[in-house]
């Protein structure tokens, strides 16, 4: 979901890698491994309900995730943040959370952003800030070869999210990111073969705003993946879980030959922007039927996170990505002070546990249908 999963991720990596100091992926406490059932095709985005979280409590999180029998997660690792001085890179934070992606047998998405809606990058301060057309190919094959190499439970790649906010007013642009991906897609693939590559999509955005053209232009890689919510242009739920269902439906003819791929997807329990815990678990079950209808269509499935977060502590005021900040230009919202709140309201409350760690009903549906599935 845009930047609002962003900012969470790296605001719990960063405090990890301090709990954690220098944590090798090697040196992880891989205990037991599940043994139970598992689909590589489900994930959950994994993530603590608090702002700061021990490695203990994160590892207990982990555990009650891999206990519903996902076989994924979304990892979200920034260029600036994991290399910020050319050539030298930092792992700390990455390895504690690839560590507990291995222990739970997960597979891993990983979002790396050259495209991060509105904003490029976020690019590391020896690279500057160049357009599309001036981005060095190699140099972007390069750290994504050293993530892949260390991280070999990455089986897919997301290079750009909220793909059509970038290009809806500069579709002229195309052009030259398609010529950049592919390069880059050749390039990963002689290394990693069996790594699939491709970018992401507001599905709300993209029909809200008859963008779909964006998407078609931009069919390159192994599979368009999309996020997904179900609100209008200034964040309200206007829609029903039926409707939300229908609207997934449309993904199948937006992506052609390609398979789809569900990179977030979610249904806030906010009473302020039109949720509750009852349609939240209804969509749920709708949104496994549309999975088990296009299940061959479909690469991966993906659900927009695990825990909600206190209301109030779901900011995105600021302007910039970095270790404490994220942007809202991509929301593809817009940044008044009445979408903002509403997005804040609709982030804290997306989780299948409330901000005390207590399940919703839905966390019940979730596992009900994964075991259906598996």
């Amino acid at each position: 979901m845009d930047k609002k999963i962003l900012g969470v991720a790296i605001g719990m990596a960063v405090v990890i890698a301090i709990a954690a100091g220098v944590f090798s992926v090697d040196d992880a406490p891989i205990s037991e491994v599940t043994s139970q059932k598992t689909n590589e095709k489900i994930g959950l985005v994994i993530n603590s309900p608090n702002q700061s979280v021990t490695l203990q409590e994160l590892d207990e999180i982990y555990s009650t995730a891999s206990e519903s029998g996902i076989g994924r997660s979304n990892v979200y690792i920034f260029w600036n943040l994991i290399e910020p001085e050319r050539g030298e890179y930092n792992w700390q934070y990455s390895d504690a959370l690839m560590s507990f992606n291995q222990k739970n047998d997960l597979k891993v998405t990983l979002y790396f952003s050259i495209i991060n809606g509105e904003t490029l990058g976020p690019f590391p301060n020896w690279i500057g800030k160049p357009p599309i057309q001036s981005l060095n190919e190699d140099r972007v094959v390069s750290i994504l070869d050293a993530i892949l190499s260390r991280y070999h439970i990455v089986d897919t790649v997301i290079l750009a999210g909220e793909t059509e906010s970038q290009f809806r007013y500069y579709e002229q642009n195309i052009p030259p990111y398609k010529e950049l991906f592919t390069g880059i897609y050749d390039k990963i693939k002689e290394k990693h073969p069996d790594v699939k590559i491709g970018n992401a999509f507001a599905l709300h955005q993209v029909l809200n705003k008859d963008l779909q053209n964006i998407v078609t232009d931009l069919d390159v890689g192994d599979f368009v993946a999309f996020t997904y919510s179900p609100v209008d242009t200034v964040g309200d739920m206007v829609k029903t879980p039926q409707q939300a269902k229908e609207e997934l439906q449309e993904i199948i003819d937006l992506t052609g030959d390609k398979k789809a791929a569900i990179f977030e997807i979610s249904w806030s329990t906010s009473d302020f922007v039109g949720g509750n815990e009852d349609s939240q678990t209804e969509f749920l079950e709708k949104s496994f039927e549309f999975y088990a209808e296009n299940e061959s269509e479909l690469e991966f499935f993906t659900w927009y996170r695990q825990n909600d977060k206190p209301d109030g502590t779901c900011s995105f005021e600021a302007q910039e990505i970095g270790e404490d900040k994220l942007t809202v230009g991509g929301s593809g919202f817009g940044s008044s002070e009445h979408v903002i709140e509403r997005l804040n309201h609709y982030v804290c409350n997306a989780g299948l546990f409330d901000d005390n760690g207590n399940p919703k009903p839905g966390w019940n549906e979730f596992k009900n249908q994964i075991q259906m599935l598996n």
